[in-house]
């Protein structure tokens, strides 16, 4: 294989800027929404907004089959070999399988909503709710179906537009709901921002070209046979990780009560709201491209290392400012009730940065459909959090639950990089072994500052600290992409924004 050059950092560079951008934007929508939410809701009415939604993501995940997943990649591989027919049978397929599928999962919500009610709440008074909001996993089914068509034929851009507009449109249409009816305005707040999602992700799944094909039902279940072998792993795993976060959720309550529920869900919001740019573009631009090359060990080897270096560039400033400033960012994003979610945010934002390092590993055993060896991961990773979950609430109260998923990533990156060494001989190059050490050591310096120093100092020493590590990962980006690639992208968005002039 070629030695990497800087058309591959560039593609990544330009996917995660997109995709990043377009987050910054949501970020922005997010703090004027959280702001807002918590402010009125307060901790208790921000954790049962999240009570509904782990509920409602266990079931939809349980009832989506892991078709939205799956759909990226059997679109990816249907684009890589240019036959018309082949791309038109896979898009039709998956538009029918997911409102297959959304039907079930609301069909579900809605005869169990009783039960679902008492086991969440312990109470059934919660039961009308939960059945009105099963309209969300219908909703949601079909725009992660049309989401998939986007991301698998690889139009980030489109990705990153309908991310903005689905964001905005839910923001002003669904705040006012909080402000007149308060605890009372979740529901159709959360439908809502379901509608706009539809109608957003349709806008530019539209305008993908479809050759046209006589598909019948017979011919559609054969088809849906390829989305669902590897979608059953997807749902199962998804399926494994919304019940914990769900049972995790539920035991705070039982042991710590609803306001740590919001204090946790506020963390956890934090925590991976930042990180969410970089892991956003591997999924929508990473996962596809690394599919196209699955069979080729040193191409995946190359373009995992290639990714990682890349995400620790980007990653790593942000993270670092993160925990800076964790008590200022809590007091924008929320209320002052929610301080006590510093301490936790803290140890979640360490395991944010080991999420950054073993990430890309992931997608390489879902690009070779190794589902087997994804699924028994996903399920030792899942007992292992619980397990650790229920220790760092034993010993530590809720500050344990930040310890359990900083130790939890330990186990993951180091058992993610064993397996991956196995199947395809990866080794991480003497570049991101060398960014991982020292980004590690700025990390845990800047986090035990605050522990050790007067806080002037340590707030000055850790400014200095992220000015430093910034400059460091500027200058890096700028060698590896080359000053033409910030031209060609600069033209290429102001043409798309129609800011060019033509004659």
């Amino acid at each position: 294989m070629g030695e990497p050059n800087n058309n591959t950092y560039g593609q990544i560079l330009k996917s995660t800027t997109l995709v990043g951008g377009s987050q910054v934007i949501n970020i922005l929508l997010g703090i004027v929404r959280t702001k807002f939410l918590a402010v009125l809701l307060g901790p208790g009415g921000f954790g049962l907004m999240g009570m509904y939604s782990a509920l409602l993501g266990t079931v939809g995940t349980f009832a989506g089959m892991g078709i939205g997943s799956s759909g990226v990649r059997q679109i990816a591989e249907a684009a890589g070999t240019g036959d018309e027919q082949k791309i038109a049978r896979t898009i039709i397929t998956l538009r029918r399988t997911v409102i297959v599928t959304g039907l079930l999962g609301m069909l579900l919500t809605i005869i169990f909503c009783v039960p679902l009610s008492k086991l969440t709440f312990g109470t059934d008074q919660y039961a009308i709710p939960i059945a009105i909001l099963s309209v969300t996993l219908l909703l949601g089914s079909i725009s992660g179906g049309q989401t998939a068509l986007i991301q698998g034929m690889r139009r980030i851009t489109d990705i990153a537009r309908l991310s903005v507009l689905g964001a905005f449109f839910g923001t002003v249409l669904s705040i006012p709901m909080i402000y007149l009816w308060g605890r009372e305005g979740i529901v159709p707040f959360l439908v809502t921002v379901s509608a706009m999602t539809i109608l957003t992700s349709w806008w530019y799944a539209r305008k993908i070209p479809v050759a046209r094909v006589n598909l019948s039902f017979k011919e559609t279940l054969k088809e849906a046979k390829g989305l669902l072998t590897l979608g059953l792993v997807f749902m199962a795993t998804g399926l494994m990780t919304a019940a914990v976060m769900y049972l995790i959720r539920i035991l705070i309550i039982r042991k710590l009560g609803m306001d740590s529920v919001g204090l946790y869900q506020s963390a956890a919001t934090l925590s991976s709201l930042y990180i969410g740019v970089i892991l956003g573009a591997m999924g929508m631009d990473f996962y596809p491209r690394l599919t196209s090359v699955a069979k080729d060990n040193d191409a995946c080897n190359r373009m995992v290392n290639e990714q990682t270096e890349v995400g620790l560039l980007v990653a790593t400033p942000g993270i670092l400012a993160t925990l800076t400033f964790a008590p200022l960012v809590i007091h924008i994003f929320y209320a002052a009730s929610f301080i006590p979610a510093y301490d936790i945010l803290r140890w979640q934002i360490l395991g944010v940065f080991l999420r950054v390092v073993s990430w890309p590993l992931g997608f390489v055993l879902l690009a070779k459909g190794k589902g087997r060896i994804y699924f028994i991961l996903e399920l030792a990773w899942n007992f292992i959090h619980v397990t650790l979950v229920l220790l760092g609430i034993y010993f530590f109260g809720l500050v344990g639950t930040g310890i359990a998923f900083f130790i939890l990533y330990l186990f993951v990156t180091i058992m993610i990089y064993v397996v991956i060494q196995n199947i395809s001989e990866f080794h991480w190059s003497s570049v991101n072994l060398k960014m991982i050490t020292a980004f590690s050591f700025f990390i845990a310096a800047v986090f035990l500052m605050p522990i050790f120093l007067p806080q002037n100092l340590a707030l000055a020493i850790n400014i200095a600290t992220i000015i430093g590590v910034s400059a460091y990962c500027l200058r890096k980006i700028y060698q590896l992409v080359g000053p033409q690639w910030f031209s060609d992208f600069l033209n290429e968005l102001k043409n798309s924004m129609g800011l060019n002039k033509t004659k």
